[in-house]
């Protein structure tokens, strides 16, 4: 079933260049709305998306770790727009590892944007979209999450618990008109990895926005990026401990 038409389509982390692809990607005859830090600065976000063919293109101020809002701004998004008809939660932080193990606030700060507030937004949206009988979650998990490795547990641990969470939100949903898909790219070349060297099996922003878009077209539940990756994780998990903690990422 595709209902990513029904209903406004809200970018939640608007300067996401997975979520900007995306939201072109659904943009044509939808309104779009791009919520993020400093909202009055997304004139390049907005031009793309309104060029993708939206009908009309929104900003609002959102900070993902300012979890107390969160309940207001859905419901101040349901009151303006109407029903949510796809929400995206495109926001997230690689963070530091070596820092994360030196300073414990730097740890939970990974974790809180990556995995807390994450799980406050999808509550949120996902009582709104009940009370509506309709609406799609995108969630983006990690082949970071299948098993946390040495060289960044700390962001791992949080995608292996968004991942755990949304696979559970999914099937609690299930038979509600409310639907999730659970998005997991590997190594995403972009702006959050920019510096590093590509992992085997890289993707782009485009490359996951083309999966994601084709995914819910389809109402599936779940996607890998590439879909050869899944065969990777698989692999990943059957790695003795002791070649594991020696990986390089």
């Amino acid at each position: 079933m595709d209902d990513t038409g029904a209903g406004p389509v809200v970018i939640l982390g608007g300067r996401s260049e997975i979520g900007v692809e995306l939201a072109q990607r659904l943009a044509p005859g939808v309104t779009v709305v791009l919520a993020a830090r400093r909202a009055d600065q997304l004139d390049e976000q907005v031009s793309a998306v309104r060029m993708a063919g939206a009908t009309a293109v929104h900003t609002v101020e959102f900070d993902a770790d300012e979890m107390g809002l969160h309940g207001p701004l859905v419901q101040r998004l349901v009151a303006e727009h109407g029903p949510i008809g796809t929400a995206v939660l495109a926001f997230g932080i690689l963070g530091d590892q070596t820092r994360a193990e030196a300073y414990a606030a730097h740890a939970i700060a990974v974790v809180q944007t990556d995995y807390v507030a994450q799980i406050s937004l999808l509550t949120h949206l996902s009582s709104a979209m009940r009370a509506a009988d309709r609406g799609a979650l995108v969630v983006f998990s990690s082949i970071a999450g299948v098993r946390a490795r040495r060289a960044n547990y700390v962001y791992g641990s949080a995608k292996a618990g968004l991942d755990a969470f949304a696979s559970g939100l999914a099937d609690a949903l299930h038979g509600t008109g409310v639907r999730l898909l659970l998005v997991r790219p590997g190594f995403v070349i972009g702006r959050m990895t920019e510096g590093m060297d590509p992992a085997p099996l890289s993707s782009t922003p485009a490359k996951v926005a083309d999966a994601a878009a084709r995914a819910l077209r389809k109402g599936r539940s779940e996607v890998w990026v590439p879909a050869p990756l899944r065969l990777l994780a698989f692999a990943f998990r059957m790695t003795p401990r002791s070649v594991w903690r020696r990986l390089p990422r």
